[in-house]
């Protein structure tokens, strides 16, 4: 018989060990059985939940998402003006939680995979939207072209991630003070 309610909880685990073990190889080249031992767990089990590790790995990814749509919200929260918005959603672009090493091995994989896996551009896309259209609302009264100016910021945030997550001397402090340089330059200075 079926453990009822262990679903939930054994579908976690495995989005948890295959953060860590594309964090171990650097890459998505695991397999479900790595992923499944992790977890604790059968790799007839893992399939059982997800199918296979293309499914896990998305996933793993949309519970990144989400947990970088908690730090986004948190930010937005304590965010009384326009421009406060904006240097929230980058600032959340920048947390210390993005950087953790299986966190940015799994984005890097996303990317790379992207480009071949319809689901995984999907999600990207899905990704990159929400991005344009939170800075879109935030620069909307600070912007005559608030479109633009949030593609602009959007590209520039992806790019700074790419380059603070392969360079270790980088520090991320930089990344997130030439992201806001960028706001400066395009809306102003703060006042």
């Amino acid at each position: 018989m079926p453990k009822v309610g262990m679903e939930p909880i054994r579908r976690a685990a495995l989005v948890e060990a295959t953060i860590a073990e594309i964090g171990a190889a650097g890459s998505l080249d695991i397999t479900v059985g790595q992923i499944a031992k992790r977890a604790g767990m059968s790799s007839a089990l893992a399939h059982h939940y997800f199918g296979g590790k293309d499914q896990i790995f998305l996933a793993a990814m949309r519970q990144i998402l989400r947990d970088f749509g908690v730090e986004v919200v948190a930010g937005l929260r304590r965010a009384p003006t326009p421009r406060a918005r904006a240097e929230a959603l980058i600032t959340a672009s920048f947390a210390p939680s993005c950087f953790a090493p299986a966190t940015i091995s799994a984005w890097m994989t996303l990317y790379a995979q992207a480009a071949t896996h319809p689901q995984t551009r999907r999600l990207l896309t899905l990704y990159q939207r929400r991005l344009r259209a939170n800075l879109t609302h935030a620069l909307r009264p600070l912007s005559a072209t608030p479109g633009t100016d949030a593609e602009m910021l959007g590209a520039l945030i992806d790019g700074l991630y790419l380059r603070a997550a392969l360079a270790p001397d980088t520090i991320l402090a930089d990344a997130r003070t030439t992201a806001l340089r960028a706001l400066d330059t395009l809306i102003g200075q703060p006042t």
